[in-house]
């Protein structure tokens, strides 16, 4: 329900809350802000990347420790 109140934003309510953020923030920090979000997400999505790349490692290491453990408990 709460994904209702965004389908009733037109065009005239969004210049509405794009004004009032220009008039609290600056136009001049608008551009630092919008950077520093820039930023966030590609640290966010490379770091996302950078486990997916991690994740086989670790299954693989569990796996060949299993295996080991499993041989030992047979001899």
């Amino acid at each position: 329900m709460p994904f209702l109140i965004f389908q009733s934003l037109g065009a005239p309510e969004l210049i509405i809350i794009l004004v009032i953020v220009v008039v609290l923030f600056g136009a001049s920090r608008l551009g630092d802000i919008g950077g520093s979000i820039g930023r966030g997400i590609r640290e966010f999505r490379r770091e996302v990347k950078e486990g997916e790349k991690e994740e086989p490692k670790e299954e693989e290491e569990k796996e060949k420790a299993a295996a080991e453990t499993s041989k030992e408990d047979k001899a």
